[in-house]
């Protein structure tokens, strides 16, 4: 990965360099010529005028002069130099032999439309030089009349030169360019790698069982920082859900040896007495079968548990004051029963976001527990109140109540207060489960006076 990602940045400088760097060679080229034909007229012109006098009356002190002036250019600056009367015969050339005076050059494109007036530049082929020649010829004026022109020729293969110097600077900065561009890849590439190396690593710990294996949160980029937490989270929670495995098969396996012994020596105790003592071998027949049902209980307990535990639904909202009020009118005929009464009070709605089935199980769960408590003649309340973002269900009983020590302890699974008759020690277990996965929390307070206050905190929908 490494390696692509430095080859990722490279290709991708290196097209970045390809699409800026060759038009602008093209630019420099027309550049670096405009440059040197506007260098190139400028100098004709100043010859033009050294010209014109010389032109105007010829004589050989200034033809010389104007000679060792264009001699002189040429030797500065490379540029060929030849100078015309007015119908186009060469008057003074810079070439070292004088073979060219006397010649005429009204044939030449450019000298016949310097004589018109007009400024002449461009490049053409020289049959005599055998190469490409740069050009500029201008008219020397003297008022309006013109008295010839002035011819500057430039080999075109120094344009070239001048360009492929320049191109050869640019070219050895795109090169240092991605040169860098590889070395700095290089670099975060391999940051980037050893910091999911790491994280592989520790992933790989964790899958070999090492649940407290954690990653670093503090180094990388910011998104390596926010998958270290991610991954430190997946490790929280993994840890959590085998810690809470563990402890669930050690509390059932534990809650459920005491009901199986003794449903096996209720069982041999029946047999031993079924041929000598028909009625003591059924009641130990059906003392056996209390037990069953007790250890049905408990299973269908942890079952539910599990279940909860397990779960991953999405909360909706529900109606917490409907559901409370229609399982006070199910739990009503058994209160009767029991001549416990029943009653609800609070809001007429109250929308809270709960999980499925959540808040049903919660009452159940609450309500039986307090008949189980409740004198006869008392009263069970079941309360629902709106408190801005969230909603509160209550059961109030006016049973013998609990400590503050045994309240803290009540949701813990298995636990039953010594009190207490039957039960599997889960239904609270189950409550806080189910409070817990709806966002919610329940707690079991003592009522001033006698009794429990439980209840559950639901966030408002």
């Amino acid at each position: 990965m490494k390696w692509r990602l430095v080859a990722a940045l490279i290709a991708t400088t290196l097209l970045v360099i390809l699409v800026q760097d060759i038009p602008l060679s093209y630019y420099i080229q027309g550049v670096q010529r405009d440059r040197i034909i506007t260098g190139l007229e400028r100098d004709a012109f100043v010859l033009a005028g050294r010209s014109e006098e010389a032109l105007e009356s010829p004589t050989p002190e200034s033809i010389a002069v104007i000679t060792e002036v264009a001699k002189r250019y040429q030797a500065s600056s490379g540029a060929r130099v030849i100078v015309v009367d007015g119908k186009g015969i060469a008057v003074v050339t810079s070439d070292p032999d004088d073979s060219k005076i006397g010649a005429s050059y009204l044939s030449r494109p450019e000298i016949g439309t310097a004589l018109t007036g007009e400024i002449a530049s461009g490049t053409r082929y020289s049959q005599t030089l055998q190469q490409e020649l740069l050009y500029v010829t201008v008219p020397v004026f003297s008022g309006s009349r013109i008295l010839g022109a002035v011819r500057l020729t430039y080999p075109a293969q120094v344009v070239d030169d001048a360009v492929a110097a320049q191109l050869r600077q640019l070219w050895v900065v795109a090169l240092t360019t991605v040169l860098l561009a590889g070395v700095v890849g290089y670099v975060v590439a391999a940051g980037v790698t050893r910091r999911l190396k790491m994280l592989r690593a520790s992933t790989e710990r964790l899958a070999d069982g090492h649940l407290d294996e954690r990653a670093d949160e503090g180094a990388g980029a910011s998104e390596l920082r926010s998958l270290s937490r991610s991954f430190n989270v997946m490790a929280e929670r993994l840890d959590g859900l085998i810690a809470q495995q563990r402890s669930f098969a050690a509390d059932a396996s534990h809650q459920l040896r005491t009901p199986l012994t003794a449903l096996r020596l209720k069982l041999e105790r029946a047999h031993d007495l079924i041929h000598t003592d028909p009625d003591g071998a059924a009641e130990r027949l059906a003392a056996a079968e209390s037990e069953a049902d007790r250890l049905g209980t408990i299973i269908e307990g942890l079952l539910l548990l599990s279940r909860t535990e397990a779960k991953s639904a999405v909360a909706v909202p529900v109606d917490v004051a409907a559901a409370a009020r229609a399982r006070v009118d199910h739990w009503l005929p058994l209160s009767d029963e029991s001549g416990v009464a029943i009653r609800y009070e609070g809001a007429t709605q109250a929308v809270a976001s709960v999980v499925p089935t959540a808040t049903e199980q919660i009452l159940d769960n609450f309500i039986d527990n307090a008949l189980s408590v409740s004198p006869r003649g008392t009263t069970i309340v079941v309360r629902v109140e709106s408190r801005g973002d969230r909603v509160a269900l209550h059961v109030l009983d006016q049973g013998p109540g609990l400590s503050l020590e045994d309240c803290a302890r009540a949701f813990d699974r298995f636990w039953r207060a010594s009190s207490q008759v039957g039960g599997s020690g889960l239904g609270l277990a189950i409550v806080a489960q189910l409070a817990e996965a709806s966002g919610g929390t329940a707690k079991l307070e003592p009522r001033p006076g006698g009794g429990l206050d439980a209840s559950v905190l639901f966030p408002a929908d």
